[in-house]
């Protein structure tokens, strides 16, 4: 039987195509985002062991999504705005 990796079901964006590294990409940062309340890219991208270009890349991505939002002014604190999948561990 093969082991499927599990992707965070926010990770899926509806208006871009969904390739494997860009789904753990976003997975890593919002598995960091679930855990504090607010963090700057710098932040996310040493918590999620990814670079900085790519952490705001995909940051950038899941604030188009309405998942992430910024708040305050430079350097910005990113936070999750609560919209998108719940996955099945969130409903119980």
């Amino acid at each position: 039987m093969d082991r499927k990796e599990r992707y965070h079901p926010n990770a899926y964006l509806a208006r871009r195509r969904n390739v494997t590294k860009g789904l753990k990409a976003r997975t890593k940062i919002l598995a960091v985002m679930e855990r504090t309340d607010a963090l700057t890219i710098k932040e996310v991208s040493r918590l999620a062991l990814l670079s900085y270009s790519s952490s705001l890349h995909h940051l950038r991505l899941l604030e188009d999504e309405g998942i992430l939002k910024r708040a305050g002014k430079r350097p910005y604190k990113w936070r999750l705005t609560g919209k998108g999948q719940k996955s099945l561990d969130q409903l119980n």
